[in-house]
């Protein structure tokens, strides 16, 4: 009996919205325990312990903390595609009505961290880490806002959801044109070429969603090699598979559906464990008050809600669009904090800014940080507004 019980609570916290972002906690505390005990060399022995094949032809054998960031996150980056096309079609970016706040916000929150960054960083050698403040966590600052319940509207939350996505994606365009080495043109044009051969399935209206996923691995493999960042042949392969505004399921939700709980339960998990292990060092402490930690720091948790509020005044006065029904100005400043919270992506980004190992810990500390106090700021302001406050409420 006791056997069954546990099964159905382990069933249902599976089943819980705020299941990924507990998991992906407990990964964070669990790897930063590691890095700061005698397992410390153990574990980094085997995220850099070399798994693939190689020839004169093909070059696959890769390091298994690069398999993790390159390629297991490029699934983590198709389910986004997949998402944001999704709003595109059907969802809160179907409509300019729709989506000019979320896509403003989106933009204000992105815009506005990057500034302060740089106001403190330019001109040194972290000033390229200003895409870092830039990104929120779909799954943890959904994980937050999930545990206010009814406590808040429900339209805020699919702002905040939409906002998230627009937010990704300005993420993955950011890593494309700024975060990409030297391009190789014959590797780009082998992947246009898979990328065409999708897009004649699309139009061929081929609904195996699986089927996209053949030429996909190709277009992995020439992107990764061509300079620009593997992940975004995530985002590429996703655009191309057949979707609908009508109830019956399309392709691309089948695949959604079939890859949203690989990807929250195994794969963000598994990069936040292989990403967090830092291991203490005296000089960390510093840089949280030097222009690297402090540019993260208050890029995300000031940038983030003044540009959010900032463009949510600004679209609502020249009335491009409307506050989210039953919400207020007060509800939108939560919810900017709750975007600061910047995890998975500002960890990925910092990854790609630099390449020396204490800016890259220094970086993820300051993120860490950053975001749980985030975190905790928007889950208070939110759970003091309440549901139902007046949309006319003051700033």
């Amino acid at each position: 009996m006791s056997q069954l019980i546990n099964l159905t609570v382990f069933k249902n916290f599976f089943k819980s919205s705020n299941a990924g972002g507990i998991l992906l906690f407990i990964c964070v505390v669990i790897s930063l325990i590691i890095a700061n005990t005698p397992l410390a060399p153990s574990l980094q022995s085997l995220l850099d312990y070399k798994v693939g094949y190689e020839s004169d032809a093909i070059h696959l054998n890769y390091s298994i903390l690069l398999w993790i960031n390159d390629g297991l996150m490029a699934i983590f980056f198709l389910l986004v595609g997949l998402e944001i096309k999704r709003e595109i079609v059907e969802g809160e970016l179907s409509s300019p009505r729709k989506a000019s706040l979320p896509i403003l916000c989106a933009i204000g929150g992105a815009i506005v961290p990057a500034i302060v960054f740089l106001s403190l960083n330019a001109g040194t050698p972290t000033a390229s880490g200003w895409g870092i403040p830039m990104a929120t966590d779909i799954a943890f600052a959904l994980a937050v806002i999930g545990l206010l319940g009814n406590r808040v509207p429900t339209s805020l939350k699919i702002f905040l959801a939409a906002l998230a996505i627009v937010d990704d994606l300005i993420a993955i365009l950011v890593i494309a044109f700024f975060y990409s080495s030297g391009l190789e043109v014959t590797y780009l044009l082998y992947a246009g070429i898979g990328l065409a051969v999708l897009i004649a399935m699309n139009r061929m209206n081929v609904q195996n969603p699986y089927l996209y996923l053949i030429p996909g691995l190709f277009i992995w493999y020439f992107i990764h090699h061509s300079g620009i960042h593997a992940t975004i042949a995530g985002v590429l392969v996703a655009m191309t598979i057949p979707t609908n505004e009508t109830d019956i399921e399309s392709p691309l939700e089948r695949l959604e559906h079939a890859i949203v709980k690989p990807v929250n339960f195994i794969i963000i998990p598994l990069f936040a464990f292989a990403n967090t292990n830092i291991t203490w060092v005296d000089e960390m402490a510093h840089g949280l008050a030097e222009p690297l930690g402090l540019g993260i720091g208050l890029g995300l948790l000031l940038g983030k809600p003044v540009g959010i509020l900032l463009m949510t005044y600004i679209c609502t006065k020249l009335r491009l669009g409307t506050l989210p029904n039953g919400s207020s100005y007060k509800h939108i400043l939560g919810v900017g904090f709750l975007a600061g919270i910047g995890f998975t992506m500002s960890i990925f980004i910092s990854i790609l800014s630099f390449n020396d190992a204490l800016h890259i810990n220094e970086a993820k500390l300051s993120i860490l940080l950053t975001s749980v106090l985030a975190g905790i700021v928007g889950y208070i302001i939110l759970s003091r507004v309440g549901n139902g406050v007046s949309r006319q409420a003051d700033l």
